[in-house]
């Protein structure tokens, strides 16, 4: 018989990769905060796998639910009410901001930004979207345009995209020393592209709240706040892009809940049902849902709102809540995480940049010397990754970074196991 990774190597095709060069890993199994490969290693996950994975795996209640609602009900068209999807929309409204009444459900992350920026369009009747450069909105047709790390350029081909420098004082493009400078210079920065842009042209500024995949790029105080005045002044609408930091990556419901922000329409994917089912949508603001009251929405999805998919959304909320998932999450990166990392950076000053983050959700930025602050070249990245499996440890390796980014039920023993392995790979070097 052929192994899996016999099968995978035939006939599967990777994503973002060179194909004959590729060496995946075998998972068979996977139990709350372990990954279990087929030839019978043990990894303790500080990856999430794609930091989706917050409630672990192999959750009972999660697992349970997706059984009962195959049995009953295993898929239905949009069109129709299902009790599975409602019950999903109730959940997630609950905790997103007074005032949003409505839940479009999608597939995941990238089609819920296609279709924040369809609505967008639509009910501003403008046509523009400005996005940050350092970030990752998802590979389909607008939202690979509006991200702006390397992967939007063989792939520009929607319209109407526009991309301006966030702050990140560590590197900063403003010639910046403090972080309120940094906010300061980078909101003058986007109120000189508004107005170049021409803000009647302009629908909506859409923004990760903390971009995730580009360096868990925490915001300035002040800066968000900064970036809805300018919305609200110019008339464009704020899409804040929660589909990594949402739902309990942060110790937060939704990173947004961190800055006191009020977005007009909210992404989301990932940690709404740890991605036991593929599942993701748009949280709609009452004056955009109630604009298609009587007017056509021109946009749906043969599995928006899957029963499955919804099933999972309903029991990993749910016990979140009854778990303290949330609770969880904040705490481990206070007492944990936080001190573990800035003991990391006192230690080993020549080669940790910078550590940032909230939750469980945070980079260890690897340079070549700190005077420099020339990124850790990529091969060195590689035997970091390489030594950090064979410590037992699956981590999240993204250009000259180390996220910790574990699931938000890690206990404090896992975290600080995981972060020793870390400390005993960068001793190594």
């Amino acid at each position: 018989m052929s192994t899996t990774f016999d099968l995978d190597r035939t006939a599967v095709f990777h994503s973002w990769s060179a194909q004959a060069s590729l060496n995946p890993l075998s998972i068979d199994h996977a139990e709350g905060t372990t990954v279990f490969t087929e030839d019978g290693r043990a990894l303790l996950d500080f990856s999430s796998q794609l930091v989706n994975v917050n409630i672990g795996y192999s959750h009972p209640k999660v697992v349970a639910a997706i059984q009962e609602q195959a049995a009953k009900l295993a898929t239905i068209a949009p069109a129709h009410a299902a009790r599975a999807r409602g019950e999903a929309a109730k959940r997630i409204l609950e905790h997103a901001p007074e005032g949003f009444g409505k839940v479009f459900f999608t597939n995941a992350g990238a089609d819920a930004n296609e279709n924040a920026i369809r609505l967008a369009r639509l009910y501003t009747g403008r046509d523009k979207i400005l996005s940050g450069y350092r970030s990752y909105h998802g590979n389909t047709g607008s939202a690979v345009v509006a991200t702006g790390d390397w992967r939007r350029v063989p792939n520009e081909f929607a319209r109407g995209h526009v991309h301006f420098f966030q702050p990140y004082l560590y590197r900063s493009e403003f010639f910046a020393t403090t972080e309120a400078e940094e906010s300061a210079r980078a909101l003058q920065h986007l109120r000189r592209v508004i107005e170049g842009e021409g803000p009647t042209s302009i629908a909506a500024i859409l923004l990760e709240t903390i971009p995730g995949t580009a360096g868990i790029l925490t915001p300035p105080a002040g800066y968000l706040e900064g970036v809805r005045a300018l919305a609200d002044e110019f008339g464009i609408l704020l899409i804040l892009d929660e589909v990594m930091a949402g739902f309990g990556r942060t110790g937060e419901w939704f990173a947004l809940d961190g800055f006191g922000v009020r977005p007009d329409l909210i992404t989301f994917a990932k940690g709404v049902n740890s991605g036991y089912v593929p599942a993701g949508g748009v949280i709609i603001d009452d004056p955009i849902a109630h604009h298609f009251d009587d007017i056509v929405f021109p946009g749906g999805l043969t599995y928006s709102g899957h029963p499955l998919a919804m099933a999972a959304i309903v029991a990993n909320l749910d016990a979140f809540v009854a778990e303290g998932v949330i609770e969880n999450a904040k705490t481990i990166g206070e007492s944990i995480i936080a001190p573990a990392l800035a003991t990391l950076a006192a230690q080993y000053p020549s080669l940790i940049g910078e550590v940032r983050g909230s939750g469980v959700f945070w980079a260890i930025e690897l340079v070549e010397d700190a005077a420099s602050r020339t990124p850790l070249k990529a091969s060195t990245m590689g035997m970091i990754k390489s030594r950090l499996l064979d410590a037992g440890l699956l981590p999240f390796i993204a250009d000259n970074r180390i996220h910790v980014v574990p699931p938000c039920v890690i206990t404090a023993e896992d975290a600080s196991r995981g972060l020793g392995i870390i400390d005993e790979v960068l001793g190594s070097l």
